[in-house]
């Protein structure tokens, strides 16, 4: 990896403390999905397992809203500022600038995700918990984190406007989320092969990300996740070179 990237990297990371906005997306992120999980439709409760899955049910609909959010302002704003420009001047190369956006805006969302480890510990509290299965979610959450920031960052270094881009980015999002609802695939099974749809399913962030809820690392959705953040960064760079 360019020595450039790490630069880029500590400038995104930091900036997003520059600003309330992204304290109020770690304070944000965490309380939500723990009164979801404590809701009536988490049912933390209500399901007698020492467990948190009631937690993790919602990071799919959450990333869909929060991580648009995060990544609206990745180019967007360089772009409609001019200081895009300005950075191509520096020696660094459009691969080592979205690279190092990138996994900026990929960790502040691994911050945020991290934020709910209190309710990990409240489950150790409460109960014996099979902590290979939360490790494996923890990780296949991280995973989707950047597989949704992939797609909003692409969304971003289209267009000057960070509303555009943040609606954009919703919708390619909502796109490959939809994909892997039972309803959906049903859906399509009533016009298509039963492997047809099957297939179609197998693009959605939902169908990878299930395994991982059920403690299971299947290399495929590892490879799902890491072949849409790549795809997402090269057709990045290839917007922004163009």
């Amino acid at each position: 990896m360019s020595t450039q990237v790490g630069p880029i990297f500590k400038r995104e990371f930091l900036g997003y403390f520059r600003s309330p906005v992204g304290y109020v997306f770690l304070v944000a992120f965490p309380v939500i999905s723990v009164a979801l999980a404590f809701s009536r439709y988490g049912g933390f409760f209500q399901a007698g397992t020492a467990g948190l899955d009631s937690l993790f049910i919602f990071y799919p609909w959450l990333f869909l809203f929060l991580v648009p959010a995060v990544g609206m302002r990745l180019w967007s704003e360089e772009k409609r500022s001019g200081t895009v420009e300005l950075l191509f001047t520096l020696p660094v190369t459009t691969l080592d600038a979205v690279l190092g956006k990138f996994l900026a805006g990929w960790a502040f969302l691994i911050l945020a995700v991290a934020l709910s480890l209190p309710m990990a510990a409240t489950v150790a509290y409460l109960g014996s918990p099979d902590w290979g299965i939360m490790a494996v979610t923890y990780l296949g959450a991280f995973l989707m984190a950047g597989g949704y920031l992939g797609v909003c960052s692409l969304a971003s270094a289209l267009t000057k406007n960070q509303v555009i881009s943040f609606v954009v980015g919703l919708a390619a999002c909502a796109i490959l989320l939809f994909l892997g609802l039972s309803s959906f695939t049903n859906f399509l099974e009533g016009f298509l092969p039963v492997r047809a749809a099957d297939l179609i399913s197998n693009f959605s962030f939902v169908t990878h990300f299930d395994a991982f809820r059920r403690g299971i690392v299947d290399p495929k959705d590892v490879i799902f996740f890491l072949s849409l953040m790549g795809a997402t960064l090269f057709l990045n760079a290839v917007a922004l070179e163009r």
